[in-house]
């Protein structure tokens, strides 16, 4: 919340912090596109402290407690009682307080107490002394802290702003005093973090019901490398594009692009998979499943493209009022969203059929011939099998008959 751009300066000695404020707005003006630069600090006043010589106080039987009762009819009013008007849910304080004509300096000096010797005025063991106005004091752990806040200009990005301001202030000598870059740089840390989370999810129980229907890792391997297309395919749209990434929603549009892209490699390798269960061999395989999966796969991609992309395009319509807008505040939060989902699934889509077939070629095998020597880690984790081979094998060659006298 907040300006875009906050550093938070913290220290446990607030000796200095407010110089070290001061430096630090300084040098955030002489950033390009930094704006409305704020050091955090309290506009400049005086505040008038009041020191009671409690000695001469008690020579007249006077507490600081009674020496506070009288001043509070110059300032903010004595506190008598408070009423609850009917209907209200909060009480009215009554106070009682001097005229505003009479609530000045002067009168404060004049102001006088009742004690057993008689009218005693506060100015006997009362000195008035003006200090800087201190303002509201912030702490963050325990220590002091001041927040230097500042606007960015319009057209340019923030985050690279902010980068910018991270190393203006990182190459300052600040002592004892700590910084921090906090606000929407802080809040998009935290949604990054759990975006990075939910797609960590999602990509693993895409990963489990995947290994669950196929029960082979190679399948699922090439059915997850469609999600790393599609990841690549929306970076390179928003750069070709030169939209900003933002955080959120085109977050939200990638864990979505996951779990829609991989249908495209299910049907591709599911399809592919049969067809080898059947006979054919892998080149035959991989071929037929490109003819017979080609229109499907293009025309689901396309149908979902076409659904998102008057949002990508910011168009929004009214039905009732029979009006068509283009970048209308209502789209603008939907358009990186729906941006992502259109980029990934382009770029996927068509490296889907050129990718998905040359990998299928590369990591599956043809069938093995009858008696064909297996791989070492076949023969390690088989040598049983491998053994009860060749009885079988030989069990199959007919035996030959000897005459009786060779025997």
């Amino acid at each position: 919340t907040g300006k875009p751009i906050q550093v938070r300066l913290s220290a446990a000695d607030p000796a200095g912090l407010d110089d070290t404020a001061r430096a630090v707005a300084a040098h955030l003006a002489d950033i390009p596109g930094v704006i409305d630069i704020s050091d955090g600090l309290p506009p400049p006043g005086v505040d008038w402290a009041l020191a009671i010589d409690r000695t001469k106080a008690a020579q007249y039987g006077i507490s600081p407690v009674a020496v506070g009762t009288v001043v509070q009819l110059v300032t903010a009013g004595l506190k008598l009682t408070d009423y609850r008007p009917a209907g209200a849910d909060d009480a009215v304080d009554i106070r009682l307080r001097l005229p505003e004509d009479r609530r000045t300096l002067a009168t404060l000096d004049q102001l006088r107490i009742e004690t057993a010797q008689g009218s005693v005025p506060i100015s006997n063991f009362v000195t008035r002394k003006a200090e800087p106005r201190v303002g509201t004091l912030n702490r963050i752990d325990g220590e002091r802290t001041i927040v230097v806040q500042a606007n960015v200009a319009s057209g340019l990005q923030v985050a690279e702003v902010q980068a910018q301001v991270a190393q203006a202030v990182g190459a300052m000598e600040l002592g004892n005093v700590e910084w921090k870059l906090a606000g929407s740089s802080e809040e998009s840390d935290a949604a990054s973090a759990f975006l990075l989370n939910a797609f960590g999810a999602a990509i693993f129980l895409i990963f489990v019901v995947l290994l669950a229907q196929f029960n082979k890792f190679t399948s699922v391997f090439l059915v997850l490398v469609t999600v790393i297309m599609a990841t690549i395919g929306v970076f390179l749209g928003y750069l070709l594009t030169g939209q900003t990434f933002v955080i959120v929603m085109s977050g939200v549009g990638v864990i979505a692009l996951a779990g829609v892209v991989v249908n495209n490699n299910i049907v591709l390798i599911d399809t592919y998979d049969r067809l080898r269960a059947e006979g054919m061999n892998k080149r035959e395989a991989i071929l037929q499943t490109c003819r017979e999966r080609a229109r499907p796969v293009v025309l689901t991609a396309l149908s979902a493209i076409m659904g998102v992309l008057p949002i990508a395009l910011g168009l929004g319509l009214e039905l009732f009022h029979h009006e068509t807008t283009i970048n209308a505040p209502s789209t603008q939060w939907w358009v990186a969203l729906s941006s992502a989902i259109v980029y990934g699934l382009s770029f996927a889509t068509v490296l889907t059929l050129i990718v998905t077939p040359s990998l299928l070629m590369i990591f599956t095998r043809e069938n093995r011939p009858a008696g064909e020597r297996r791989g070492w880690l076949s023969r390690l984790f088989g040598r049983r099998a491998g053994k009860a081979a060749p009885e079988a094998s030989n069990s199959d060659v007919p035996a030959i008959a000897y005459p009786k006298a060779a025997e």
